[in-house]
């Protein structure tokens, strides 16, 4: 196989385990419940139709880490700007979403939202 093709693969393969859709869709509630509450979260429940970009916004709607803030030398820095992070994830997650669309809503008819338990 090319090395081109093998790099591309593993750096996809990484970035599905921790896509917002395959920790939604494809693992127990547990794990999305006990995530966004470990992030402290403000969201108390997430809807399973296209909730890998709704986590995402859960995510980033939770309360900042007490070793983040304006003291911290490496506040504001461009290094630690994960803007386009976030912003690729969005959009891979909006994808993938789209793509186990008929899944999601029958899930969400039987199962209801992913309750996040505080």
């Amino acid at each position: 196989m090319n090395r081109g093709i093998e790099v591309l693969l593993v750096a996809s393969l990484l970035m599905l385990s921790g896509c917002g859709t395959i920790n939604t869709v494809f693992r127990p509630d547990t794990v999305t419940s006990q995530g966004l509450k470990d992030s402290r979260s403000h969201c108390g429940s997430v809807p399973r139709i296209y909730s890998g970009v709704i986590s995402g916004f859960c995510y980033l709607n939770s309360e900042p880490k007490p070793e983040k803030g304006v003291d911290n030398p490496g506040f504001g820095q461009p290094a630690s700007n994960i803007f386009p992070i976030i912003a690729i994830e969005a959009l891979a997650s909006g994808l993938a979403d789209t793509l186990v669309l008929p899944y999601t809503v029958y899930r969400q008819s039987q199962d209801g939202d992913i309750q996040v338990y505080k």
